[in-house]
Formats: C-alpha cells, sequence, structure tokens
C-alpha cells in the first residue's frame, strides 16, 4: 500500500497540469493574502472574519474549482492501470484493497502538501495558521479524492472518466451550493449529502463530510474487487 501510494504521490509532481494546479494554488494564496487589506477596506468585518479574510481567495478557488482540478489529475488512477494492463500485475503483488487505499492516500498526501504549502505562504500575511479552515479544506478534497477514485472504479474507460471528470468537476460545485440554500423542500433534503452544507458550518460537522468519504472508497473497494483485471 504505502509503495503504491508513494509512486502516486511523486507521480502527480510530474505532470504539466499538476505544475500548473500547484501554481495556480501558490500564486492564488500569495496574491489573495497579500492584497485583503483592500477588502478589508472595503468590507466591515467582524474580527474573526478579519483573521479568515487572508484565506478567502484559496477557499474560494478549491471550492468553485477543486472538485474539477482533483478529477483532472486523478480521473485514471484506477482505470488507467487496468486499461494498460498494468494492474494485473500490480494485483499479483498485493491485494487489491491495498491497491485502492495506496492510491488514495498517494492522491490525499499530494493535496495535503499543496494546501499545507499555500497555508504557509497565507500564514505569512495573517501571522497564524488557521488549523480549522485548513481541516475544512482538507475535508473537502478528501471528499472529492473518494469521488473520483469511485468513478474510476465504476469507470473502465479514462477517456469517459476524463470527459465525465470535467462536467462533474464544473458541475458538481454550482449544485452543491445551490442545494445548500434552496428552500425547495423537495430537493433541499439532498444538502445533507453534500460537503457544502457542512462547510458552511464553523463546528467539526465536517467529521461527516469524511464519513462519507469513507462510504465511497467502501463501495469503490467493493467494487473493486469484484472486477477483473
Amino acid at each position: 500500500m504505502y509503495v503504491i501510494g508513494k509512486r502516486e504521490f511523486f507521480s502527480l509532481f510530474k505532470s504539466i497540469k499538476s505544475i500548473l494546479i500547484i501554481g495556480i494554488l501558490l500564486l492564488t494564496s500569495y496574491y489573495s493574502a497579500k492584497f485583503s487589506y483592500v477588502l478589508m477596506s472595503l468590507i466591515e468585518l467582524t474580527p474573526s472574519e478579519k483573521e479568515q479574510i487572508y484565506t478567502v481567495g484559496l477557499l474560494t478557488l478549491l471550492f468553485l474549482f477543486g472538485q474539477l482540478f482533483v478529477m483532472g489529475l486523478s480521473h485514471d488512477c484506477i482505470n488507467r492501470e487496468t486499461h494498460e494492463r498494468t494492474m494485473r500485475f500490480l494485483v499479483t503483488r498485493t491485494s487489491r484493497t491495498s491497491i485502492l487505499c495506496g492510491k488514495f492516500l498517494g492522491i490525499t498526501l499530494f493535496w495535503f502538501v499543496c494546501v499545507a504549502i499555500s497555508f504557509l505562504i497565507i500564514s505569512i500575511f495573517a501571522k497564524q495558521f488557521d488549523i480549522f479552515i485548513f481541516s475544512q479544506i482538507m475535508s473537502l478534497l478528501i471528499y472529492q479524492i473518494a469521488l473520483t477514485i469511485l468513478l474510476s472504479v465504476l469507470i473502465p474507460k479514462p477517456g469517459i472518466t476524463m470527459f465525465l471528470g470535467t462536467i462533474i468537476g464544473l458541475a458538481f460545485p454550482i449544485f452543491g451550493l445551490w442545494i445548500s440554500f434552496t428552500s425547495n423542500v423537495w430537493i433541499s433534503w439532498m444538502k445533507f449529502i453534500t460537503p457544502f452544507y457542512y462547510l458552511e458550518r464553523d463546528d467539526y460537522t465536517l467529521v461527516v463530510i469524511l464519513l462519507f468519504a469513507g462510504l465511497m472508497m467502501f463501495i469503490a473497494n467493493l467494487i473493486f474487487k469484484r472486477r477483473e483485471c
């Protein structure tokens, strides 16, 4: 599991897409934190909001495009191995659960490093490292990673997951935010199964997001165990 995770982690740093996304994250973190005083001068904020204003740029970026970024980099993390028939070699060396967990671990560690560096840049201006907001962002990314892996297990062709990844990446935040604020009783219940509802709250109900991620990984593992390589 750890070998697969390590390989996945380092492979994510080697693609042009990864470098571009890392660049976007770091530049957004730097400039949004650097010019946060502009927002503070335009809008009247509470003391707690002033502390969080430095992370607004990064939060907005990942809330709106996090799913697109994750799927853009990892949409084929499982089906690529199957398509290229390297999965047959892997399953002779370790269990399918270890393969799945290794992929999840490697992708999660990649995003952890990216977000941690972004927060370190922000902390230069904010003079603090906001653990709570960091936890919120990581819980959202873990949910998105689990969803990406589930799709990669369900759909055998990388080309299809790339297409669906783009559609879902763009539509998911719009749909999630809409149902979080809609008053339509017929669909408002769906907000409880999206991460955005829990991210609005200033408490640690974000743990529910991790439970959903765990459920998706559990389903992915069940399907993966029954699928031929």
